[in-house]
């Protein structure tokens, strides 16, 4: 076996620390005769055909050059099209480098193939670009930056496309899952399946408290759907290829139930009248589930995800009537500091708690004091402390992103940088 698939059979066994199953090693491997997986962030694939090469993803923007010389370091011609399995920044954002290059040498415009939703997306995005910015930078530790052109699809489809290329004809199928643009892609001459981010290695990413809804029921569907083809080969949109037609059966559809059981889950509580708080203290994924190395919440969180179906069929409001319409986060904090006896005393109270190891009970009071105090170095210092704490404390990225990034705005409000 080559170095792709040896790492691949790590993954699977468990030999690789989940944090671990999202970095890109930016190796090339022929898994198959004319298609060449790409190890990089968000995965792509190169299939060669007689019409041309065919894309499966094109990279993100940030990368687009890397990525490009990659592809044209394991096959030249032409470029017959690109596919997105959806309109993420880090999966369609790579091909200026080869229409560019189309153009230099007199090539046909490539095609790119997408749903009919991706079109939106990027209207969104343009939109919303600061905010999307400001996003990624709490998210990933990065500078605010976000792109603004994107290269929309000029072949787009609303359920299914048979889609031809040479020789090689693929079937393209709509799903809604982490996004309501999503595409998973199967070639029944060869038995090989694409399953976008619908498949990552990680437990769903269908909760992420930063982003737009998405739809936990609709995306254990498609895995379905995805493992009644008895795909013998399986590239999903990060991580290693999986190998083998059990194992594949067995990773769709573990993954279509454990959304299915916080889906079912919720929805009982929601229909017994119960409100947001206790269905997230009482629904967890299933325990039989626990050890998988391609469900561990390593990027999003189980609490995320009901929360996230608790919005989708029940609204933002969360079954607390103070809630509804609370009084301001500085309001709130001038009264607890009265009731406490003065900012010092509810932070100190705030590091007692931390210290203690009660780090979600200590950020309301550090919230609350910040809030009354806005200027106060000394109640910044704590916050910085407590944030940090609970970064440190985090196994998902998203979580600890967000933590993070306030514990660096409270250590440069306290004066430490």
């Amino acid at each position: 076996m080559g170095a792709i698939l040896d790492l691949a059979e790590a993954f699977w066994s468990g030999a690789v620390p989940a944090a671990q199953l999202w970095k890109p090693t930016g190796q090339v491997e022929e898994l198959r005769p004319g298609l060449h997986f790409l190890h990089t962030f968000a995965n792509m694939t190169v299939l060669a055909t007689r019409a041309g090469l065919v894309l499966v993803d094109t990279s993100n923007y940030a990368a687009r050059e890397k990525t490009f010389a990659a592809v044209r370091a394991v096959a030249g011609g032409p470029l017959f099209a690109a596919i997105y399995t959806h309109g993420h920044a880090d999966h369609a954002c790579g091909m200026p480098p080869f229409l560019a290059e189309a153009r230099a040498k007199g090539w046909d415009r490539p095609r790119i193939v997408g749903h009919r939703n991706v079109a939106a997306r990027f209207e969104r995005y343009t939109r919303t670009s600061g905010f999307n910015g400001l996003i990624n930078a709490r998210q990933f530790g990065i500078p605010p930056t976000w792109p603004t052109e994107y290269d929309y699809p000029d072949t787009a489809y609303d359920d299914a496309l048979r889609f031809e290329a040479g020789e090689v004809v693929l079937e393209l199928r709509h799903a809604r899952g982490e996004t309501d643009d999503h595409t998973w892609i199967w070639w029944p001459e060869r038995r090989v399946l694409w399953s976008g981010d619908q498949f990552i290695w990680v437990a769903p990413n269908a909760g992420n408290p930063q982003k737009v809804q998405r739809y936990a029921a609709e995306w254990a569907a498609s895995l379905r759907a995805m493992r009644a083809c008895e795909a013998e080969l399986l590239i999903p949109g990060h991580g290693m290829p999986i190998v083998g037609r059990e194992r594949v059966r067995q990773a769709l559809g573990e993954t279509a139930e454990w959304l299915e059981h916080l889906v079912s889950e919720t929805v009982a509580r929601m229909n017994a009248g119960a409100t947001l708080e206790t269905i997230l203290r009482e629904v967890m994924p299933p325990a039989r589930l626990a050890q998988r190395p391609y469900l561990q919440a390593v990027y999003d969180e189980p609490e995320y995800v009901v929360r996230n179906i608790w919005r989708l069929y029940g609204g933002w409001w969360d079954g607390i009537a103070s809630h509804l319409k609370p009084a301001s986060q500085r309001e709130l904090g001038a009264e607890v500091v009265q009731l406490a006896g003065g900012v010092a005393a509810l932070a100190r109270r705030a590091r007692e708690l931390a210290t203690g190891g009660r780090l979600d009970l200590a950020s309301h009071l550090i919230d609350w004091a910040a809030a009354a105090a806005p200027d106060d170095a000394a109640v910044h210092a704590v916050r910085a402390d407590v944030y940090e704490a609970r970064a440190k404390a985090a196994a998902a990225l998203m979580t600890r992103g967000i933590f993070s990034a306030e514990a660096r705005e409270s250590a440069r409000r306290a004066g430490r940088g």
